[in-house]
């Protein structure tokens, strides 16, 4: 069936009930919500729980939403009933920025976005503060470009380093991953517009992501998996949230009503919108039953089944007016639905400042012997591919299409810097025939999936020491693409050959010439670091840092801005020093690590049908630290240009409320800012738990060299609790705590001690349970 015969269907109907009475139908934002759906056949009522569907020149394979319909560009719409009073709202991807289309058919005017760094960036900032003003740069964009709610933010844990969608997340901790989302929303929904946070729950692979069961325990799933977006959830509301594509436990996570129902509605409140992702799961009446209000983008045997069940009973009137109500209560607060008038002009110029200043406060300085940094220009040698092609962001929805991405080299020469120009002529050239290369080949047409990653390539040594005598300073850039539909592959976690070898071989001539080496690390996910970190003089982390990346990169090296990063997660010595590195599909062949790839019911694959959560709650530092085992970069690490002292910490306990203050002093040379970590472990509980866990941050504000400034921070009884999985409750012991002071997870300044005189105790729905036993880890 065709939307031509749905519609017909439709009118049908309409007709039908128009005719046995002459009044004027309710209409939305005059009538109440309830008379609206009162005046609703069943048929407008099921085409109200799907989409409108997509362009029909996109594929179905795409899974990436794209519609020409108001936005063109936009992910989707959904339904209007003109009758009622109906209109189509917009939805557009994100979400490190808009995602539309940058310029339209018969149309001169230009509709570029602005690229914001990958969340992985503005997790490094640590600051809630600026993450916000990113969120609301984006949220005007959002506004002034048409669009309703923007599917963003991500919010799923950082589970394994070759996760392809780790860009797309904030971190392996559920505190920072929750706060930080939490204020992305905020900002952008301060615009007026809606937000999706995403992927509702467990989806930490993208290989057979449609079809993988992610077994995890009720306690792992409550307090790793969940808890970023129940802080989320709390903190900012955001209007709709988005499930994701994998099974948890058993079941599709949209057909799931333990988890939208039991947990995200009964337990946490939320009375927002629940949609599907693009194309998800494979029953709709049980979709409409588990709480999914929206099935995107819209499919006519969608539409059909829900009718179907409506009038065969299996699926209950009630559970689809529910549904509905809540569509007509997200439409009624859109942009579109109040007529803002919007302008295609959003202040694109400002954004850039703003994504500039989060790029750069989201670098993060992994080394710097001797002070090798900041340097205040002069001749440099640029070397890697990756220096004169920058990566803004990510593959896949999350890609923006903006007008431009400063470069490397670019951002070096805007900072006074002067680049080598016979070295940019071997790089451009070669740069120039591998995209060609990769264009001619037809395995490459879908551009969402089959990013062009040009591959480095070893210099002559000749020319290598010839540069070192012109030049003062080299740069090294290591790159990595990372993306949606497919996960990385265990050879991108290390350098490759040629990368060892031109590192090794550029170090080795400035050395011998008294200069220095830098590297840049333009990536999407962590890399191996640990054999080769002592080599360069300095390392810069900036990520993936938008379109304006290369001028924070070249801000940061030269001083201008101090830099403040912290590490959103843990960098290991060895992949195979993760602790759910062997429950992963690391070493899968390359053509059988698409999301695409069909599932078969008959195999039971581990790591591709099914991902055994081994690791427990054992995720990032939490492992590291328990079981002592050495990392190469520590969660929470950074370096700077200054020195911070932590002193004067004093604690204060109300109820179940405790209040820590820190006093932190700027006692370096430089004008910098710093972050204080909070830590705390709770008494002996007998149950299995981490040496200690983040409980709460903050980044101070930047200091003057011998300034000072109070930092306080607060923690109640609810965030100290872990999940008493047999109790089916959330506990904290009565007892005595001890709070940790930190500069990372490895770098504990002080601590402190205070006791919680009664216990809290919250008791929870029993759901979730995994349908196989697993034998996870234990301390």
């Amino acid at each position: 069936m065709d939307n031509r015969i749905i519609m017909s269907t439709i009118t049908a109907a309409i007709l039908t009930a128009s005719s046995s009475c002459n009044q004027t139908p309710p209409q939305l934002g005059t009538a109440s919500i309830d008379e609206v759906i009162a005046a609703m056949t069943i048929e407008e009522k099921a085409l109200m729980l799907i989409g409108a569907g997509m362009d029909p020149s996109q594929e179905k394979t795409s899974f990436v939403g794209s519609t020409e319909q108001k936005v063109p560009g936009a992910a989707g719409i959904t339904r209007a009933i003109p009758r009622l009073g109906i209109p189509s709202i917009v939805l557009a991807d994100g979400p490190a920025g808009l995602r539309i289309k940058p310029k339209r058919d018969n149309d001169e005017k230009t509709y570029y976005c602005t690229a914001f760094p990958i969340a992985t960036t503005l997790s490094s900032t640590w600051n809630t503060e600026l993450v916000k003003e990113v969120g609301e740069s984006i949220g005007n964009e959002v506004l002034e470009y048409g669009v309703d709610v923007i599917l963003s933010p991500g919010a799923n844990i950082h589970r394994n380093p070759l996760c392809g969608r780790n860009y797309e997340y904030y971190s392996e901790d559920p505190v920072l991953a929750g706060k930080t989302a939490s204020a992305l929303i905020n900002g952008i929904q301060s615009l007026g517009v809606g937000t999706s946070i995403k992927h509702f729950a467990g989806n930490s692979q993208e290989t057979n992501r449609m079809n993988n069961d992610a077994r995890i325990t009720q306690r792992a799933l409550r307090e790793i998996y969940l808890r970023q977006f129940q802080i989320a959830i709390r903190e900012s509301n955001p209007w709709t949230v988005m499930t994701s594509y994998n099974y948890i436990n058993g079941s599709y996570s949209s057909e799931n009503r333990e988890l939208v129902h039991d947990i995200l509605r009964d337990e946490w409140k939320y009375d927002g919108l629940v949609m599907t992702d693009w194309f998800a799961g494979t029953n709709p009446v049980n979709q409409v039953i588990s709480g999914n209000d929206l099935l995107m983008p819209g499919v006519n045997n969608q539409y059909e089944k829900i009718v179907e069940g409506m009038k065969n009973g299996s699926l209950k009137i009630e559970y689809v007016d529910e549904n509905v109500k809540r569509i007509l209560e997200l439409v009624l607060k859109s942009p579109t639905f109040k007529k803002y008038q919007y302008s295609n002009k959003p202040n694109l110029e400002e954004h850039a400042k703003i994504t500039r200043q989060a790029a750069s406060e989201g670098i993060v300085l992994l080394t710097n012997k001797n002070n090798a940094l900041p340097i205040k220009g002069g001749k440099a040698a640029l070397f890697g591919v990756t220096s004169y092609t920058f990566y803004s962001g990510g593959t896949g929805s999350g890609d923006v299409n903006e007008a431009y991405t400063v470069s490397l080299c670019e951002g070096l020469e805007n900072q006074g810097f002067t680049i080598d120009e016979k070295l940019k002529n071997i790089y451009i050239p070669a740069i120039d025939k591998q995209r060609e290369d990769f264009k001619s080949n037809p395995a490459n047409k879908d551009g969402l999936v089959y990013t062009f990653n040009p591959v480095d390539f070893v210099i002559d040594d000749a020319q290598i020491k010839e540069f070192a005598k012109t030049n003062d300073v080299a740069f090294i850039t290591i790159g990595r693409v990372s993306g949606e539909f497919r996960d990385r592959r265990i050879a991108d976690f290390y350098l490759s050959d040629n990368e060892k070898t031109l590192l090794t071989k550029v170090q080795k001539a400035f050395k011998a010439l008294g200069k220095k080496t830098i590297v840049i690390l333009n990536i999407g996910g962590v890399i191996e670091t640990a054999s080769w970190k002592d080599i360069p003089d300095a390392i810069v982390l900036p990520w993936m840092g938008g379109q304006e990346g290369g001028n924070a990169v070249a801000d940061v090296v030269t001083g201008a801005v101090n830099p403040s990063g912290r590490l959103p997660m843990t960098f290991p010595i060895d992949y195979f020093d993760v602790p759910g590195a062997k429950n992963f599909p690391y070493d899968y062949p390359a053509d059988a690590r698409s999301m695409f790839d069909t599932h078969d019911d008959n195999q039971n694959r581990e790591n591709f049908d099914f991902t055994n959560y081994l690791e427990d709650i054992f995720v990032g530092y939490r492992y590291y630290n328990t079981f002592g085992k050495k990392t190469s970069f520590p969660f929470g690490y950074g370096l700077s240009y200054s020195d911070f002292e932590f002193s004067d910490v004093k604690i204060q306990t109300a109820g179940g409320d405790f209040q820590i203050t820190v006093n932190v002093k700027n006692t370096g040379s430089c004008e910098g800012k710093t972050v204080v970590e909070l830590y705390a472990k709770y008494p002996e509980s007998g149950q299995s738990s981490p040496k200690y866990e983040l409980k709460a941050f903050a980044k101070t504000n930047s200091l003057m060299p011998g300034e000072s400034q109070p930092v306080v921070l607060t923690v109640n009884s609810a965030d100290l609790a872990y999940f008493d999985a047999a109790q089916n409750q959330w506990t904290a012991p009565a007892g005595e705590y001890t709070f940790f002071i930190g500069k990372s997870a490895e770098d504990i300044v002080t601590e402190v001690k205070s006791q919680l005189l009664t216990p809290y105790a919250s008791k929870v729905n029993d759901v979730m349970k995994t349908k196989v036993d697993l034998d996870v880890m234990k301390n």
